[in-house]
């Protein structure tokens, strides 16, 4: 499938396989979580990384300037590819060289070199096969390096990208973000007869209602009320492998998840024969982007991509990433015949101070806001955007910042049902 031919033609001999030793007698303390660490700036495969139910493989590159408490890209291949060829194909491990990330590529041994996103087993938490596969490998690569538990990522081509939406749904409390490209939404492709492939999904006749996408995902973590991770998608108009309207199925389910509109709060052409919209968000970390490429079938993925895909994931140095690891919102109403005020108290549960924020929601439908206190309100309607006044920009761990508005209103006066900080899902209550 897709690089294949070119992955091919490049060479495979930087993958060397490393049994991860234990800890040189008097190895200084600082130096003991990385026990087993990998030879620097060379793709490498680690074995023996945990629990393996479907025998796949990992490849891991770390860049000789790796950052402390580094970010992990887990970076998944498509139908018969392999995380080598991920690594040839693909520009993240130059672009972890820049910013000291670390990238992981799990590779399949199956026959058919494609994911598993179809059975029960790989569609719920820790249900078995691939996805539990790759949390050992992230669950290594964290413990060796002391990798930030808050930026962790997933993004993938094809197969790859089935398994992007599969363990978003699976691993909500994970990953902080997915770039999916020329995938389908998590559970299409779901069949119980063992095979691999499911041609209605593929074929693009499998639709259902946002909530019905949302709940599948949902249904993969029961009992799950945490934030939810953001997601990127990609597709071409022309796909006649994982068709077109697998793009449209994507962004009802993950707005849903997201609990954002699914009006796009922006339409932007970032690029000739692209057509950008943005959920929930109008920043370069919306909760939910999807860039549509006129013309361009399944074999979408480019150079130059990645750096987009850095950009959506906060890691490329643009700004500062989405802040914080977790925040909690509290919102309550007073409503009388036709006006209302709200009280929004947002709590910042993260490790870190927040330093500048943005609090992004929808008011429902015939509200808009007449005036506000601690924040300014853009627009007054549909998606909003509270911005922090200066006297209370910075939050500190633990802390909880209070703002409010006047809004009108034509009937409805619930308070919104879903926040994000800074482009981050915001838990609610």
């Amino acid at each position: 499938m897709f690089l294949a031919l070119v992955a091919a033609l490049l060479p495979l001999l930087a993958a060397t396989a490393l049994h991860a030793p234990a800890a040189a007698a008097g190895e200084p303390a600082r130096d003991a979580a990385r026990a087993g660490a990998v030879p620097a700036a060379a793709l490498t495969e680690v074995t023996n990384f945990g629990t393996n139910p479907s025998n796949l493989r990992m490849y891991l590159y770390v860049p000789e300037s790796v950052t402390p408490k580094p970010a992990i890209v887990v970076a998944v291949h498509w139908c018969t590819g392999s995380g080598p060829d991920m690594y040839n194909g693909t520009e993240y491990d130059t672009l972890a060289d820049r910013y000291g990330f670390i990238v992981l590529y799990p590779s399949v041994t199956r026959s058919s070199k494609c994911f598993d996103v179809s059975s029960p087993q790989a569609l719920r938490r820790g249900g078995g096969s691939d996805p539990v596969g790759i949390k050992s490998m992230i669950d290594w690569t964290t413990r060796t390096y002391d990798a930030d538990t808050g930026r962790i990522f997933a993004t993938g081509i094809s197969s790859g990208a089935m398994m992007t939406n599969v363990l978003l749904g699976d691993y909500p409390d994970v990953f902080a973000a997915g770039a999916a490209f020329s995938g389908v939404p998590f559970g299409c492709f779901a069949t119980t007869d063992g095979s691999e492939w499911n041609s209605a999904c593929s074929g693009g006749s499998v639709t259902r209602s946002p909530k019905e996408w949302g709940d599948l995902a949902r249904g993969a973590y029961p009992g799950y009320t945490g934030a939810r991770p953001r997601m990127q998608i990609w597709h071409g108009t022309q796909d006649d492998v994982l068709r077109y309207p697998n793009f449209g199925e994507q962004i009802k389910q993950w707005t849903d998840v997201q609990g954002v509109s699914q009006t796009p709060t922006t339409t932007d052409t970032p690029q000739s024969g692209w057509t950008r919209t943005r959920y929930g968000g109008t920043g370069d970390r919306a909760p939910v982007e999807a860039v549509s490429l006129q013309g361009v079938g399944h074999n979408l993925y480019a150079q130059g991509m990645a750096s987009r895909v850095l950009t959506f994931f906060g890691l490329d140095g643009s700004g500062p990433a989405p802040q914080p690891g977790a925040c909690r919102v509290t919102a309550s109403v007073n409503a009388w015949s036709t006006g209302l005020t709200a009280t929004v108290i947002v709590t910042n549960t993260g490790t870190t101070a927040v330093d500048g924020w943005k609090l992004g929601f929808t008011l429902p439908a015939g509200q808009t806001v007449t005036g506000g206190w601690g924040a300014t309100y853009t627009p007054s309607s549909g998606s909003v955007t509270a911005t922090n006044a200066a006297y209370n920009g910075t939050i500190a761990s633990g802390a909880s910042v209070s703002i409010g508005y006047q809004a009108s209103h034509g009937g409805s006066s619930a308070a919104p049902a879903a926040f994000t900080l800074n482009g981050t899902a915001c838990a609610a209550g």
